[in-house]
Protein backbone atom coordinates (compact mmCIF):
# COMPACT_ATOMS: atom_id res chain seq x y z
CA UNK A 1 0.00 0.00 0.00
CA UNK A 2 1.51 3.10 -0.70
CA UNK A 3 -0.42 4.87 2.24
CA UNK A 4 0.72 3.76 5.57
CA UNK A 5 -2.45 3.55 8.31
CA UNK A 6 -3.48 1.94 11.54
CA UNK A 7 -5.76 -0.82 11.33
CA UNK A 8 -8.55 1.33 12.15
CA UNK A 9 -7.24 4.82 13.60
CA UNK A 10 -5.82 4.93 10.31
CA UNK A 11 -6.93 1.93 8.22
CA UNK A 12 -5.17 1.40 4.67
CA UNK A 13 -3.31 -1.25 7.06
CA UNK A 14 -6.15 -3.59 7.37
CA UNK A 15 -5.78 -4.23 3.41
CA UNK A 16 -1.84 -5.04 3.72
CA UNK A 17 -2.55 -7.40 6.71
CA UNK A 18 -5.53 -8.88 4.79
CA UNK A 19 -3.58 -9.41 1.88
CA UNK A 20 -0.60 -10.90 3.73
CA UNK A 21 -3.16 -13.84 4.94
CA UNK A 22 -4.81 -14.13 1.74
CA UNK A 23 -1.57 -14.55 -0.29
CA UNK A 24 0.47 -16.84 2.52
CA UNK A 25 -2.41 -19.09 2.74
CA UNK A 26 -1.81 -19.93 -1.08
CA UNK A 27 -4.95 -20.49 -2.24
CA UNK A 28 -6.30 -22.01 0.75
CA UNK A 29 -9.06 -19.56 0.24
CA UNK A 30 -10.79 -21.43 -2.04
CA UNK A 31 -9.35 -25.34 -1.60
CA UNK A 32 -10.09 -27.16 1.59
CA UNK A 33 -7.38 -26.84 3.80
CA UNK A 34 -6.04 -30.27 5.71
CA UNK A 35 -5.70 -29.89 9.74
CA UNK A 36 -2.59 -30.54 11.66
CA UNK A 37 -2.99 -32.32 15.39
CA UNK A 38 -2.84 -29.08 17.82
CA UNK A 39 0.66 -29.08 19.60
CA UNK A 40 -0.21 -27.24 22.97
CA UNK A 41 3.16 -26.72 23.87
CA UNK A 42 4.21 -25.05 20.05
CA UNK A 43 1.22 -22.91 20.35
CA UNK A 44 2.97 -21.47 23.23
CA UNK A 45 5.94 -21.44 22.33
CA UNK A 46 5.08 -19.05 19.45
CA UNK A 47 3.02 -16.83 21.39
CA UNK A 48 6.00 -16.55 24.08
CA UNK A 49 8.64 -16.27 21.21
CA UNK A 50 6.63 -13.29 19.06
CA UNK A 51 5.13 -11.50 22.03
CA UNK A 52 8.62 -10.94 23.26
CA UNK A 53 10.06 -10.07 20.35
CA UNK A 54 7.12 -7.34 19.51
CA UNK A 55 7.81 -6.30 23.37
CA UNK A 56 4.12 -6.73 23.94
CA UNK A 57 3.66 -7.03 27.92
CA UNK A 58 0.92 -8.92 27.76
CA UNK A 59 -1.40 -11.50 24.95
CA UNK A 60 -3.83 -14.12 25.04
CA UNK A 61 -4.92 -17.01 22.37
CA UNK A 62 -7.94 -19.19 22.30
CA UNK A 63 -7.68 -21.50 19.48
CA UNK A 64 -10.90 -23.57 18.41
CA UNK A 65 -10.74 -26.72 16.19
CA UNK A 66 -12.12 -30.77 16.35
CA UNK A 67 -9.36 -31.11 18.61
CA UNK A 68 -11.00 -29.13 21.93
CA UNK A 69 -10.03 -25.92 22.75
CA UNK A 70 -7.26 -24.49 23.28
CA UNK A 71 -5.83 -21.56 25.52
CA UNK A 72 -2.37 -19.82 26.25
CA UNK A 73 -1.66 -16.18 27.98
CA UNK A 74 1.51 -13.71 28.43
CA UNK A 75 3.19 -11.66 30.15
CA UNK A 76 1.20 -9.41 32.46
CA UNK A 77 -1.66 -6.81 32.64
CA UNK A 78 0.43 -3.79 32.89
CA UNK A 79 4.14 -2.64 32.76
CA UNK A 80 3.49 -1.63 36.56
CA UNK A 81 0.76 -4.57 37.65
CA UNK A 82 2.59 -8.06 37.07
CA UNK A 83 -0.71 -9.76 37.14
CA UNK A 84 -0.89 -12.52 34.56
CA UNK A 85 -3.07 -12.10 31.51
CA UNK A 86 -6.41 -14.14 31.41
CA UNK A 87 -8.41 -15.40 29.05
CA UNK A 88 -11.26 -13.64 30.83
CA UNK A 89 -9.27 -10.02 30.49
CA UNK A 90 -11.56 -7.56 28.89
CA UNK A 91 -9.58 -5.77 25.55
CA UNK A 92 -10.77 -3.01 23.35
CA UNK A 93 -11.73 -4.81 20.06
CA UNK A 94 -11.28 -2.01 17.72
CA UNK A 95 -12.71 -2.27 14.41
CA UNK A 96 -14.14 -5.73 15.35
CA UNK A 97 -17.03 -3.15 16.64
CA UNK A 98 -17.51 -3.37 12.65
CA UNK A 99 -19.05 -6.58 12.09
CA UNK A 100 -21.38 -5.78 14.55
CA UNK A 101 -22.77 -2.41 12.96
CA UNK A 102 -22.57 -4.30 9.61
CA UNK A 103 -24.74 -7.44 10.79
CA UNK A 104 -27.33 -4.81 12.61
CA UNK A 105 -27.70 -3.20 9.39
CA UNK A 106 -28.33 -6.67 7.76
CA UNK A 107 -30.89 -7.68 10.62
CA UNK A 108 -32.54 -4.51 9.55
CA UNK A 109 -32.32 -5.50 5.77
CA UNK A 110 -33.85 -8.86 6.43
CA UNK A 111 -36.83 -7.23 8.41
CA UNK A 112 -37.45 -4.81 5.34
CA UNK A 113 -36.64 -1.84 7.18
CA UNK A 114 -34.06 -0.72 4.74
CA UNK A 115 -32.42 -1.98 1.78
CA UNK A 116 -29.08 -2.82 0.51
CA UNK A 117 -29.57 -0.40 -2.61
CA UNK A 118 -30.81 2.45 -1.04
CA UNK A 119 -28.98 5.69 -1.43
CA UNK A 120 -27.82 7.23 2.31
CA UNK A 121 -29.27 10.17 1.92
CA UNK A 122 -32.82 8.76 2.67
CA UNK A 123 -31.52 8.62 5.70
CA UNK A 124 -29.08 10.91 6.56
CA UNK A 125 -29.76 13.98 3.63
CA UNK A 126 -26.78 15.63 4.75
CA UNK A 127 -23.68 13.45 3.56
CA UNK A 128 -22.00 15.03 0.49
CA UNK A 129 -23.20 13.04 -3.02
CA UNK A 130 -25.18 11.07 -0.44
CA UNK A 131 -28.07 10.46 -2.91
CA UNK A 132 -24.95 8.57 -5.29
CA UNK A 133 -24.05 6.62 -2.10
CA UNK A 134 -25.55 3.08 -1.27
CA UNK A 135 -26.02 1.34 2.16
CA UNK A 136 -24.19 -1.69 0.26
CA UNK A 137 -21.28 0.67 -0.82
CA UNK A 138 -21.15 2.01 3.15
CA UNK A 139 -20.86 -1.58 4.31
CA UNK A 140 -18.19 -2.92 1.54
CA UNK A 141 -16.36 0.40 2.29
CA UNK A 142 -16.96 1.62 -1.35
CA UNK A 143 -18.91 4.89 -0.90
CA UNK A 144 -15.56 6.81 -1.24
CA UNK A 145 -16.36 8.95 1.35
CA UNK A 146 -12.95 10.09 2.91
CA UNK A 147 -12.06 8.36 6.67
CA UNK A 148 -11.78 10.81 9.24
CA UNK A 149 -9.59 9.30 11.20
CA UNK A 150 -6.63 9.70 9.20
CA UNK A 151 -6.72 13.59 9.40
CA UNK A 152 -4.24 15.14 11.61
CA UNK A 153 -7.00 16.86 13.44
CA UNK A 154 -8.39 14.06 14.76
CA UNK A 155 -5.04 12.42 15.71
CA UNK A 156 -3.88 16.11 17.13
CA UNK A 157 -7.03 16.51 19.30
CA UNK A 158 -6.51 12.73 20.34
CA UNK A 159 -2.93 13.44 21.78
CA UNK A 160 -4.14 16.64 23.49
CA UNK A 161 -7.73 15.63 24.54
CA UNK A 162 -7.80 12.24 24.99
CA UNK A 163 -10.63 12.29 27.47
CA UNK A 164 -13.04 14.49 24.51
CA UNK A 165 -16.19 12.96 24.03
CA UNK A 166 -16.76 12.80 20.54
CA UNK A 167 -20.14 13.12 19.15
CA UNK A 168 -20.81 11.00 15.35
CA UNK A 169 -21.60 13.99 13.71
CA UNK A 170 -18.23 15.95 14.53
CA UNK A 171 -16.57 13.00 13.21
CA UNK A 172 -18.67 13.09 10.33
CA UNK A 173 -18.01 16.77 9.61
CA UNK A 174 -14.37 15.86 9.65
CA UNK A 175 -14.25 13.75 7.04
CA UNK A 176 -16.72 15.94 5.05
CA UNK A 177 -14.63 18.62 4.71
CA UNK A 178 -12.07 16.61 3.00
CA UNK A 179 -12.66 15.79 -0.75
CA UNK A 180 -13.97 11.70 -1.56
CA UNK A 181 -11.32 9.45 -2.49
CA UNK A 182 -13.48 8.44 -5.67
CA UNK A 183 -16.97 8.20 -6.86
CA UNK A 184 -19.34 6.18 -5.22
CA UNK A 185 -18.86 2.35 -6.63
CA UNK A 186 -15.44 3.38 -8.40
CA UNK A 187 -13.31 2.10 -5.86
CA UNK A 188 -12.08 0.29 -2.63
CA UNK A 189 -11.12 2.08 0.71
CA UNK A 190 -11.38 1.18 4.37
CA UNK A 191 -12.96 4.27 5.87
CA UNK A 192 -14.25 4.58 9.41
CA UNK A 193 -16.98 7.21 8.42
CA UNK A 194 -19.00 4.40 6.54
CA UNK A 195 -19.47 2.81 9.83
CA UNK A 196 -19.99 5.57 11.74
CA UNK A 197 -22.86 6.43 9.45
CA UNK A 198 -24.11 3.19 9.51
CA UNK A 199 -24.22 3.85 13.21
CA UNK A 200 -26.55 6.57 13.18
CA UNK A 201 -28.54 5.27 10.40
CA UNK A 202 -29.32 1.91 12.97
CA UNK A 203 -30.11 4.14 15.63
CA UNK A 204 -32.54 5.93 13.59
CA UNK A 205 -34.56 2.83 12.33
CA UNK A 206 -34.39 1.26 15.73
CA UNK A 207 -35.05 4.34 17.79
CA UNK A 208 -32.42 3.14 20.70
CA UNK A 209 -28.77 4.12 21.37
CA UNK A 210 -26.74 1.97 19.51
CA UNK A 211 -25.39 0.26 22.58
CA UNK A 212 -28.98 -0.73 23.58
CA UNK A 213 -29.66 -2.10 19.53
CA UNK A 214 -26.02 -4.53 19.91
CA UNK A 215 -27.23 -5.75 23.21
CA UNK A 216 -30.67 -6.30 22.32
CA UNK A 217 -29.87 -8.06 19.12
CA UNK A 218 -26.84 -9.89 19.30
CA UNK A 219 -25.37 -9.72 22.95
CA UNK A 220 -28.51 -11.06 24.82
CA UNK A 221 -29.58 -13.84 21.99
CA UNK A 222 -25.85 -14.83 21.90
CA UNK A 223 -25.54 -14.96 25.78
CA UNK A 224 -22.04 -12.43 25.26
CA UNK A 225 -22.39 -11.86 28.89
CA UNK A 226 -18.72 -9.69 28.57
CA UNK A 227 -19.07 -7.47 25.61
CA UNK A 228 -20.44 -4.27 25.16
CA UNK A 229 -20.50 -0.73 23.28
CA UNK A 230 -19.70 1.77 25.86
CA UNK A 231 -21.85 5.03 26.04
CA UNK A 232 -19.92 7.36 24.57
CA UNK A 233 -19.48 9.51 27.67
CA UNK A 234 -17.58 6.44 29.23
CA UNK A 235 -13.65 6.31 29.23
CA UNK A 236 -14.55 3.24 31.30
CA UNK A 237 -13.32 -0.75 31.03
CA UNK A 238 -15.48 -3.85 32.98
CA UNK A 239 -12.50 -5.48 35.47
CA UNK A 240 -10.40 -7.61 35.06
CA UNK A 241 -8.53 -5.76 32.39
CA UNK A 242 -4.81 -5.18 30.90
CA UNK A 243 -4.12 -1.53 30.46
CA UNK A 244 -3.26 -1.00 26.12
CA UNK A 245 0.19 0.92 25.69
CA UNK A 246 1.59 2.14 22.19
CA UNK A 247 5.09 3.92 21.57
CA UNK A 248 5.15 7.88 21.11
CA UNK A 249 1.26 9.36 20.19
CA UNK A 250 -0.93 9.45 17.06
CA UNK A 251 0.62 12.41 15.68
CA UNK A 252 4.45 11.39 15.43
CA UNK A 253 2.90 7.78 14.36
CA UNK A 254 0.58 8.97 11.85
CA UNK A 255 3.06 8.85 8.79
CA UNK A 256 4.07 5.50 10.08
CA UNK A 257 3.32 2.71 12.29
CA UNK A 258 7.17 2.46 13.07
CA UNK A 259 8.53 4.45 15.58
CA UNK A 260 11.97 6.60 13.89
CA UNK A 261 14.84 3.57 14.23
CA UNK A 262 16.58 4.93 17.02
CA UNK A 263 13.69 5.41 18.92
CA UNK A 264 12.97 1.78 18.58
CA UNK A 265 16.70 1.22 19.69
CA UNK A 266 15.49 3.13 23.08
CA UNK A 267 12.40 0.77 23.23
CA UNK A 268 14.66 -2.12 23.27
CA UNK A 269 17.45 -1.43 25.74
CA UNK A 270 14.34 -0.20 27.98
CA UNK A 271 14.89 3.84 28.23
CA UNK A 272 11.79 4.30 26.19
CA UNK A 273 8.52 3.18 27.80
CA UNK A 274 5.06 2.82 25.92
CA UNK A 275 3.01 5.28 26.97
CA UNK A 276 -0.27 4.04 28.47
CA UNK A 277 -3.40 4.86 25.99
CA UNK A 278 -6.70 2.25 28.65
CA UNK A 279 -8.46 5.18 29.54
CA UNK A 280 -8.64 7.42 26.07
CA UNK A 281 -12.36 7.64 25.55
CA UNK A 282 -13.02 5.61 22.27
CA UNK A 283 -16.35 7.50 21.34
CA UNK A 284 -14.08 9.03 18.36
CA UNK A 285 -14.24 5.30 16.76
CA UNK A 286 -17.93 4.86 18.23
CA UNK A 287 -19.94 1.95 15.69
CA UNK A 288 -16.75 1.84 13.51
CA UNK A 289 -14.32 0.87 16.74
CA UNK A 290 -15.60 1.19 20.47
CA UNK A 291 -16.38 -1.80 21.51
CA UNK A 292 -14.76 -4.09 24.65
CA UNK A 293 -15.01 -7.97 24.70
CA UNK A 294 -13.26 -11.37 25.80
CA UNK A 295 -11.45 -13.79 23.77
CA UNK A 296 -14.47 -16.43 24.88
CA UNK A 297 -17.07 -13.70 23.85
CA UNK A 298 -15.46 -13.10 20.50
CA UNK A 299 -15.04 -16.62 19.97
CA UNK A 300 -18.44 -17.44 20.18
CA UNK A 301 -19.66 -14.01 17.95
CA UNK A 302 -17.47 -14.82 14.94
CA UNK A 303 -18.50 -18.62 15.51
CA UNK A 304 -21.92 -17.44 14.96
CA UNK A 305 -21.71 -14.42 12.95
CA UNK A 306 -19.48 -16.60 10.47
CA UNK A 307 -22.33 -20.40 11.10
CA UNK A 308 -25.16 -18.06 10.03
CA UNK A 309 -26.70 -18.33 13.71
CA UNK A 310 -27.68 -14.69 13.35
CA UNK A 311 -28.48 -13.58 9.97
CA UNK A 312 -31.23 -16.02 7.88
CA UNK A 313 -29.91 -18.63 5.14
CA UNK A 314 -30.10 -15.76 2.46
CA UNK A 315 -28.76 -13.08 4.05
CA UNK A 316 -26.03 -15.30 5.12
CA UNK A 317 -25.79 -16.20 1.88
CA UNK A 318 -25.70 -12.61 0.42
CA UNK A 319 -23.05 -11.79 2.79
CA UNK A 320 -20.45 -14.44 2.98
CA UNK A 321 -20.87 -13.99 -0.98
CA UNK A 322 -19.87 -10.43 -0.65
CA UNK A 323 -16.04 -11.07 -0.31
CA UNK A 324 -14.30 -9.31 -3.13
CA UNK A 325 -10.88 -8.53 -3.94
CA UNK A 326 -10.12 -4.22 -3.04
CA UNK A 327 -8.93 -4.46 -5.98
CA UNK A 328 -10.67 -5.53 -9.52
CA UNK A 329 -9.62 -8.41 -11.08
CA UNK A 330 -6.69 -8.91 -7.89
CA UNK A 331 -7.65 -12.50 -7.12
CA UNK A 332 -4.87 -13.41 -4.91
CA UNK A 333 -5.43 -9.91 -3.11
CA UNK A 334 -7.47 -8.86 -0.10
CA UNK A 335 -10.77 -9.36 0.11
CA UNK A 336 -13.80 -7.45 2.39
CA UNK A 337 -17.43 -7.61 1.84
CA UNK A 338 -20.49 -6.57 3.71
CA UNK A 339 -18.88 -5.91 7.75
CA UNK A 340 -16.57 -9.07 7.14
CA UNK A 341 -13.61 -9.89 6.26
CA UNK A 342 -11.65 -12.92 4.67
CA UNK A 343 -8.41 -14.53 6.03
CA UNK A 344 -7.37 -17.35 4.19
CA UNK A 345 -9.81 -20.40 5.12
CA UNK A 346 -10.94 -17.92 8.14
CA UNK A 347 -13.42 -15.54 8.20
CA UNK A 348 -13.63 -12.46 10.66
CA UNK A 349 -12.19 -9.24 11.10
CA UNK A 350 -9.26 -7.44 13.12
CA UNK A 351 -9.24 -4.43 15.39
CA UNK A 352 -6.54 -1.81 16.51
CA UNK A 353 -6.63 1.17 18.28
CA UNK A 354 -3.61 2.63 20.22
CA UNK A 355 -3.24 0.55 22.80
CA UNK A 356 -4.85 -3.17 21.64
CA UNK A 357 -4.77 -5.36 19.29
CA UNK A 358 -7.42 -8.22 18.17
CA UNK A 359 -7.73 -10.57 15.59
CA UNK A 360 -10.63 -13.17 15.07
CA UNK A 361 -11.38 -15.68 12.62
CA UNK A 362 -13.51 -18.74 12.01
CA UNK A 363 -13.31 -21.68 9.47
CA UNK A 364 -17.17 -22.70 9.51
CA UNK A 365 -16.09 -25.71 6.93
CA UNK A 366 -13.13 -27.25 9.35
CA UNK A 367 -14.77 -25.80 12.93
CA UNK A 368 -11.25 -23.77 13.57
CA UNK A 369 -11.58 -20.36 15.33
CA UNK A 370 -9.10 -18.28 16.49
CA UNK A 371 -8.43 -15.30 18.84
CA UNK A 372 -5.27 -13.50 19.83
CA UNK A 373 -4.86 -10.02 21.63
CA UNK A 374 -2.22 -8.46 22.91
CA UNK A 375 -2.12 -5.24 24.94
CA UNK A 376 0.38 -3.33 22.57
CA UNK A 377 -0.58 -1.81 19.89
CA UNK A 378 1.39 -1.01 17.43
CA UNK A 379 5.02 -2.49 17.52
CA UNK A 380 7.61 -0.10 17.66
CA UNK A 381 8.89 -1.62 14.54
CA UNK A 382 5.15 -1.14 13.28
CA UNK A 383 3.80 -4.16 13.24
CA UNK A 384 0.61 -5.13 14.46
CA UNK A 385 1.10 -8.00 17.36
CA UNK A 386 -2.31 -9.78 17.61
CA UNK A 387 -2.43 -10.24 13.38
CA UNK A 388 1.27 -11.46 13.47
CA UNK A 389 0.60 -13.67 15.88
CA UNK A 390 -2.52 -15.06 14.69
CA UNK A 391 -1.05 -15.70 11.23
CA UNK A 392 1.87 -17.78 12.87
CA UNK A 393 -0.20 -19.66 15.44
CA UNK A 394 -2.36 -20.77 11.67
CA UNK A 395 0.70 -21.87 10.77
CA UNK A 396 0.14 -24.93 13.89
CA UNK A 397 -3.03 -25.29 12.48
CA UNK A 398 -3.34 -26.08 9.09
CA UNK A 399 -0.92 -28.14 6.30
CA UNK A 400 0.87 -25.47 4.25
CA UNK A 401 2.05 -22.08 4.25
CA UNK A 402 -0.05 -19.32 6.51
Amino acid sequence: MNQRSRRWVRPELFAATVAAFVLAAGGMASAQPALKPIDPAALQETLDELAAEMMVPGAAMLLRTPDGEFVATYGFRGLDDRTPVTIDDHIRIGSNTKTWTGTVILQMVQEGKIALADPVSKYRPDVPNGDNITIEQLLDMRSGLFNYSTTFVLNDTLDREPLRVWKPDELLSIAYAVPPYFPPGQGYHYSNTNTVLLGLIAEKIDGKPLETIFEDRLFAPLGLKETLLPARTSNAMPAPHPRGYMYTDNVLTLATNAIPPDLQVAARNGTLRPNDQTDVNPSWGWAAGAGISTARDLATWVEAMTGGKILGPELQKIRMASLRPQKEGDAGGALYGLGIAQFGPLYGHTGELPGFNTFMGSDPVNKVTLVVWTNLAPAADGRDPATTIARALLGHVYAGAL
